[in-house]
């Protein structure tokens, strides 16, 4: 048959109505005696071998969810003291800077109260004085709060160490 007849052969055929057309049958799936697998008996050394090591596996990684638990806390802890011991740093340099202004305004103030200019040099020198005094008073304070903040927040750290390694020994 040329390329022409079949072309008008298909063309004169008539197309069967859709609800005449069947869905073509699924191949049935022919078991082959070549690849059927009988009932394989695994040996018993075997089977203990494989269930030995998913308790090992279990048990890893209970021992490993402990540590990210463990972990987890520990950093929770340091967060907190962290919080705790920025906001008393925060809360003692405001207190600081009150302390400094009203300071500062208690001596414009005297200044404008005088009436030699000896007398500002006296308030000047004692305002000296005084605010010297006061800033090496804060800087002690806030090195102290720094100190107990870096002490208290390395803690957990030197507990956890500690810890790793009395395990590492007992191990």
């Amino acid at each position: 048959m040329t390329e022409a007849e079949k072309t008008t052969a298909a063309v004169a055929a008539p197309a069967a109505p859709k609800a005449a057309r069947k869905p073509a049958a699924a191949p049935k799936a022919e078991t082959f005696e070549a690849f059927a697998m009988g009932n394989l008996e695994f040996p018993e050394a075997f089977r203990d071998a494989a269930e030995k090591s998913v308790k090992q596996a279990k048990e890893g990684y209970e021992k490993f969810r402990a540590a990210a638990e463990e972990a987890t806390d520990l950093i929770e802890d340091q967060i907190e003291t962290t919080r705790t011991g920025i906001t008393a740093i925060n809360v003692k340099a405001l207190e600081a800077a009150k302390a400094n202004a009203d300071a500062t305004f208690k001596f414009a103030k005297d200044v404008l109260g005088v009436k030699t200019f000896a007398e500002v040099i006296e308030l000047q020198s004692a305002f000296a004085r005084q605010q010297f005094e006061l800033a090496t008073a804060q800087a002690k304070e806030m090195q102290e709060l720094v100190q107990k903040l870096a002490t208290e927040s390395s803690q957990p750290v030197k507990d956890a160490f500690t810890k790793f390694v009395k395990d590492i020994k007992a191990a």
